[in-house]
């Protein structure tokens, strides 16, 4: 066990890829904090910390002996730091874990769009490779319905750009996020996405309405219908089948606590298999029967 006085301001998410990576806090909350299904930074204030802090962190960590062969940066939007900020985080690290495989961190289109390519392949340079980026649904009128931030075009920019300024992108979809109602313009928008920007990584999620959310509330007076666990299923499928992952091999997992079973391979190679494991369960799953909740699993 290691004793060291670093206090965490929780709570503290990461990607399920990043659960054996160091994780450092470069900024407390997120920028936006409005997406009305999220209720992961509403207790917090957003802020930049200030870079004295996360180099004490850092270098406390390594004195200390804590491995960091992966580090992630958090919170929910990290690469939204200002410049100086993020290449002294970096360059900090450079030195206090010289070994270190990767660096990773949360991103939105607006981040990303906000910096110049210049200031991106710097960041590239020194040790951030993977950007994970919350699509959640390509449709504009589903990110509109869940003050997202960005439209689809703006989504398609940003992951375009920042593949060309030398990061992976992994990209994340909610399954159900439209509702019965938007479901096939859920479909066909992400798909679209998917294939026009191909990215290293891709995983889905299944929205749930987390109680004291807008998102909630909305399910709750019946504005909202949620998919059944067949519609899931079909939705996921329809996805698939319709992106065309032509650039790049593609690292596909649905293994978030959120999804009712666990699937995953690498696209295009997997996807038949992927799509034949998805119509079983479709085959295989009663009408009306809905995922049990996360805590339920």
């Amino acid at each position: 066990m290691y004793n060291f006085p670093i206090t965490y301001e929780p709570p503290v998410y990461r990607p399920p890829s990043e659960g054996r990576s160091l994780l450092f806090q470069v900024t407390i909350g997120c920028s936006n904090n409005l997406c009305t299904y999220c209720d992961m930074y509403r207790s917090k204030t957003y802020r930049v910390r200030p870079i004295e802090d996360i180099k004490k962190d850092i270098l406390l960590c390594a004195n200390s002996g804590v491995h960091g062969d992966k580090i992630f940066l958090c919170d929910g939007d990290a690469l939204g730091a200002p410049m100086a900020i993020l290449e002294e985080t970096l360059l900090t690290i450079q030195q206090a874990y010289p070994d270190c495989r990767r660096v990773g961190i949360y991103a939105t289109a607006e981040n990303i769009l906000n910096k110049t390519e210049d200031e991106l392949k710097r960041l590239n340079q020194l040790g951030l490779e993977i950007a994970y980026l919350g699509l959640e649904s390509g449709d504009d009128k589903i990110l509109h319905m869940i003050v997202k931030g960005n439209t689809s075009s703006e989504m398609r920019e940003a992951s375009l750009k920042i593949k060309e300024c030398g990061f992976k992108l992994s990209i994340i979809a909610m399954l159900g996020v439209g509702g019965q109602k938007y479901t096939e313009e859920h479909i066909e928008g992400t798909a679209k996405i998917l294939s026009d920007t191909c990215p290293e990584f891709f995983s889905f999620l299944t929205t749930f309405s987390v109680p004291g959310t807008p998102y909630h509330t909305m399910v709750e007076r019946g504005l909202i219908k949620p998919l059944t666990s067949k519609m899931l299923f079909r939705e996921m499928h329809d996805i698939l089948a319709k992106s065309h992952f032509d650039l790049n091999p593609v690292i596909f997992r649905a293994n978030h606590v959120s999804n009712q079973h666990p699937l995953g391979g690498t696209l295009p190679r997997d996807k038949e298999v992927i799509l034949q494991t998805l119509k079983q369960w479709m085959a295989n799953t009663p009408e009306g029967m809905f995922p049990p909740k996360p805590h339920q699993m």
